[in-house]
């Protein structure tokens, strides 16, 4: 489990199930597989056995030990409805996962009709609770099957996952989706993700009025070629359904951007950059480079209960208010 995660649509890991097997063209490159077989034969390393398939029972109270708000991508290194996961394990993970309700978590499988399938019957007559969200990925237009087992899903929030995104997706079916992320590919041999794919998505999103998040363009590493797409991030959630812990940090996203364009005015500004924390669910931040300054200052939120919602934190941060109003005045911002 990864209390902080470095992937940009979530804020943790965990891994109650590791190891899988391949089963589309999407799998060929598998960043999880190509990480866990490097420590293969390692003993007492978590990934000894590689990536065979491997239960953690050890692991099931952990997202019990977080006190604080996060959205936890379920089983990051594995899928949970791999054929060869029992059905009571499974029944255990989702019980701990409705227990621990302040959690939003991200389960997402390439086994849609399995996933299918146990909603129906865990949950018949009515649907998957808010907090837990239902995804299937997807690699190009091939992958019609798991957007419609995603559709037959009794979820709330159902959403996809286009990576790695390597061929067109055509006239995508939207409906009922909640929310899409895309992103290319990242590693050694890894393919091209071509510009017009990425565009006609984002449009048929918005057309849809389905949210978009642009993850990646891929590359040896996942960094390489960035996060743009006509000059800007696609960071969007699906605020107008997800439950209240997440609504609240992202609507303060929201207006942290407000404020970055009404204090920079145009794309000459001296600020370089606008970045979030690890834990978006704890804090949020904005970064500055001040004219004539080799360091950047901070303006940071911090979800604080009694307060109303967030506010900034630290002496740091009520310096940095001082400099920002002296800069926008000497500015002329």
């Amino acid at each position: 489990m990864a209390e902080n995660s470095a992937i940009e649509w979530t804020d943790a890991t965990w891994n109650p199930v590791t190891g899988c097997t391949k089963i589309t063209r999407g799998c060929d490159n598998c960043y999880a597989a190509r990480f866990a077989e490097r420590w293969r034969g390692i003993p007492g390393h978590p990934y000894e056995q590689g990536f065979d398939l491997r239960l953690w029972p050890t692991r099931l109270d952990q997202p019990e030990r977080w006190k604080k708000r996060r959205m936890i991508f379920v089983n990051s290194m594995s899928d949970l409805f791999h054929k060869d996961v029992p059905r009571d394990f499974i029944d255990r993970v989702f019980d701990r996962m409705e227990e621990t309700d302040r959690h939003t978590y991200q389960v997402l499988t390439k086994r849609s009709s399995l996933m299918r399938d146990y909603l129906r019957d865990r949950y018949p007559g009515s649907s998957a609770p808010t907090h837990i969200w239902c995804g299937v990925s997807v690699e190009d237009r091939l992958g019609g099957a798991r957007i419609r087992h995603l559709q037959e899903a009794p979820a709330t929030i159902r959403f996809l996952s286009i990576e790695p995104f390597i061929g067109p997706v055509g006239d995508i079916d939207l409906d009922g989706i909640s929310w899409v992320i895309a992103g290319g590919e990242s590693g050694p041999n890894a393919r091209e993700l071509r510009f017009e794919w990425v565009r006609d998505l984002r449009d048929r999103c918005g057309a849809a009025g389905v949210p978009f998040f642009f993850k990646q363009w891929g590359g040896a590493r996942p960094k390489s070629g960035g996060r743009l797409l006509d000059g800007r991030e696609w960071n969007e959630f699906p605020w107008h359904i997800a439950s209240e812990p997440v609504m609240g940090p992202l609507k303060a996203a929201k207006a942290c951007c407000r404020l970055r364009s009404s204090v920079i005015g145009d794309a000459n500004s001296p600020i370089s950059s606008t970045s979030f924390s690890t834990s978006i669910l704890r804090q949020l931040h904005i970064r500055f480079f001040s004219p004539g300054e080799r360091r950047p200052f901070s303006i940071s939120w911090t979800r604080s209960p009694g307060h109303g919602g967030y506010r900034m934190t630290n002496t740091r941060m009520r310096h940095s208010r001082k400099r920002l109003e002296r800069w926008r005045r000497s500015d002329g911002h």
